[in-house]
C-alpha cells in the first residue's frame, strides 16, 4: 500500500514540475529559442541528476545495469527528451503553454493507438468514448482559439496567426508522441533500477544525442552566445531542476510503484493547472468554454488510463 502511495505522490508531484517547468521554458525560450532551451536544460540536468545520483545511489552512474536496459533506456531518452520535447518546446514559443500542454492528453490516445497497431490489442468501447471525449474537449478550446483569431481585421495578420496555430498544434502533436513512446519504452528497460537511475541514463543519452548533432550542425558557439541573456540562464536552470531533474525522476518513480494508468492519470492535470497561469502570466484571456473544454479533454485522457 505504501508503495502505491509513493508512486501516486510522485505522479502528483510530477504534474507540479510540469506546470512550473513549462511555464519557465516557455519564457526562455522566447528570450533564445526553444532549441538552445531543450539542448542547455538537459546539460544542466545531467550536472544535477548526477550529484545527486553519487550521494543517493553511492556511485555517479548504475554500474549494475544490463546492456538490453541500457539500450532501452537510450531509445526513450532520444525518443521522448530530444525528439519529443523538441516539437514541445517550440510549440510553447508558438500557441502557448496551456494549449500546448492541453495537447499533450492525446498521450493516452496515442498510446492506446500503438497498442492497438502494434501489440494488436483491443479497443473497449469505455476507451473509444474516452478517446472522443478527449478530442471533443480539445476541440472545444480550439474553436475558441479560432474565433480570437477571427477578430483579426487584417488578412495578412489573421493569415500569419492561422499559420502559426497550426504549425503550433502540429508541433504539440509531435510531442504528444515522443512522450507517449517513450514512456513505454522507458517501462520496457527500467527493470529493478531505480527511478533515478533510469532517469540519469535518459537524460544522459538525450543530451550526448542532441550536443553531437549541435556539434555536427555547428551550432555550438550560437547556443553559448545566446546564453548571456541572464534571465533567460535563470529560467532554464530553475526548470531544469524540475523538469528533467525532479519531474522526470518523480515520473519514473510514479511508473514504478503505481499503475501506468493512474500515474499518467495525475501526470496529465498540467491543463489544468496552467488555466490560472495563462491568465495571470502570459496574459491570455481563459473563458468559460476554455476551462470546459479542458475539463473534458483531461476527463477522457484519465479514463483510457484508468480502463
Amino acid at each position: 500500500m505504501a508503495n502505491t502511495y509513493t508512486g501516486e505522490f510522485a505522479a502528483l508531484a510530477t504534474a507540479l514540475c510540469w506546470t512550473f517547468t513549462s511555464t519557465a521554458f516557455t519564457i526562455a525560450s522566447r528570450y533564445v529559442g526553444a532549441g538552445v532551451v531543450n539542448r542547455t536544460r538537459l546539460a544542466v540536468a545531467v550536472f544535477y541528476l548526477l550529484i545527486a545520483h553519487f550521494f543517493i545511489e553511492g556511485h555517479f552512474f548504475p554500474i549494475h545495469i544490463e546492456l538490453s536496459q541500457l539500450g532501452w533506456l537510450g531509445l526513450s531518452g532520444i525518443i521522448g527528451l530530444v525528439l519529443g520535447d523538441a516539437f514541445l518546446f517550440q510549440s510553447f514559443v508558438l500557441i502557448g503553454t496551456q494549449l500546448s500542454m492541453l495537447i499533450m492528453s492525446l498521450v493516452p490516445i496515442i498510446s492506446a493507438l500503438i497498442a492497438w497497431v502494434f501489440l494488436k490489442e483491443t479497443l473497449k468501447p469505455i476507451e473509444i468514448f474516452a478517446i472522443f471525449l478527449t478530442i471533443s474537449g480539445i476541440i472545444i478550446v480550439l474553436m475558441q482559439k479560432q474565433n480570437f483569431l477571427s477578430g483579426i481585421s487584417d488578412r495578412k495578420k489573421y493569415l500569419a496567426a492561422l499559420k502559426q496555430l497550426k504549425i503550433g498544434l502540429l508541433c504539440a502533436i509531435g510531442g504528444a508522441f515522443g512522450q507517449a513512446i517513450g514512456l513505454v519504452v522507458a517501462k520496457k528497460g527500467m527493470g529493478e533500477l531505480s527511478g533515478l537511475s533510469v532517469t540519469l541514463i535518459r537524460v544522459l543519452t538525450g543530451a550526448i544525442v542532441i550536443w553531437g548533432w549541435t556539434l555536427l550542425s555547428g551550432n555550438v558557439k550560437q547556443t553559448f552566445q545566446k546564453l548571456n541573456n541572464k534571465k533567460a540562464n535563470l529560467f532554464i536552470a530553475g526548470a531544469a531542476f524540475g523538469g528533467p531533474f525532479l519531474g522526470i525522476w518523480m515520473s519514473m518513480v510514479a511508473i514504478k510503484w503505481t499503475s501506468i494508468g493512474i500515474a499518467s492519470t495525475l501526470m496529465a492535470l498540467p491543463p489544468i493547472m496552467l488555466l490560472p497561469v495563462a491568465y495571470w502570466v502570459f496574459k491570455e484571456k481563459v473563458t468559460f468554454r476554455a476551462v470546459i473544454g479542458t475539463l473534458i479533454a483531461v476527463a477522457g485522457s484519465a479514463i483510457i488510463f484508468l480502463t
